[in-house]
């Protein structure tokens, strides 16, 4: 039995709304609104969920053409960690992106809601990320006694070439990470599905995403909570199932992205074109 199937014998238990496959992925949060309540954390209620979907919605129109799972599970995920998708406020992204011909949603933290949830933890003092280009004076150094120094150019600063990271502990501790544009881009093709997609914020906010993602390579070494590796470990997920009593998501292991791309073929080079 799918979970809209289960739901749907839940809520009719209730004399709610019936589910049906014809339903808006709105009029879907409304009738699954009993089970979503017991979901949430405290501090976003049903009515402030449904708020954030159809803003969701409202922002990025190509999102209600979404498998109707896949974006119930990516808003449930912000939902969750406590926030807000596809605001100015650039904490997370629902991002709409072509998988084996069918639309599906991403669920992406943004780099605003990366910072805000590692203040959550009580052991951090300091947290930032940092752009280096070219014009820019640095160096750093390993071993026993790391050292960075970044002065940025005062203008002119020239192309960006590279990212890091650094974070500080209340007790004193400290570490930091360097990566360079190149492995950056590497690593976004790599485990954010939606890159290539042309809603992506890789597209639009380059540089907070490339912070994000050095900041998530420096925390693995920061004494946060054990609860905090688990929550970003929904960032860049897609959900193609979500449990009956929405307590938990299903994520996707293997997807496929038709993205903007050049094939290179011996000596034949082959277009393909995104067409989300």
């Amino acid at each position: 039995m799918g979970v809209k199937d289960a739901l749907t014998e839940k809520v009719e238990g209730k004399g709610a709304v019936k589910l049906t496959k014809s339903m808006s992925i709105a009029d879907m949060i409304k009738a699954m609104e009993p089970e979503i309540k017991k979901a949430l954390p405290q501090v976003i209620t049903p009515e402030r969920f449904t708020r954030m979907a159809l803003s969701a919605l409202n922002t990025t129109p190509k999102l209600a053409e979404c498998s109707q799972m896949s974006f119930l599970g990516a808003l449930m995920n912000a939902a969750q960690l406590g926030l807000e998708p596809n605001t100015p406020l650039g904490q997370a992204y629902l991002i709409p992106y072509r998988n084996k011909g069918k639309l599906e949603c991403q669920f992406q933290i943004g780099y605003k809601g990366m910072i805000d949830m590692v203040y959550r933890n009580d052991n951090i003092q300091t947290v930032q990320a940092q752009c280096v280009y070219e014009n820019d004076v640095f160096e750093y150094e390993l071993g026993l006694e790391p050292k960075l120094v970044h002065k940025p150019a005062v203008k002119d600063r020239g192309e960006l070439i590279l990212v890091y990271a650094l974070w500080k502990a209340k007790n004193g501790g400290y570490g930091f990470e360097v990566m360079s544009k190149e492995d950056v881009d590497l690593h976004a093709r790599k485990f954010s599905q939606s890159f290539g997609s042309s809603f992506s914020p890789w597209k639009t906010n380059y540089e907070e995403m490339a912070k994000k993602t050095v900041i998530k390579k420096c925390l693995k070494y920061a004494p946060i909570k054990s609860d905090f590796a688990t929550q970003i470990s929904n960032d860049e997920s897609i959900k193609s199932e979500l449990s009956v009593d929405m307590s938990e998501v299903v994520n996707e292991q293997e997807a496929v992205v038709e993205a903007d791309y050049k094939e290179v073929t011996g000596n034949s080079e082959v277009e393909s074109e995104q067409t989300v």
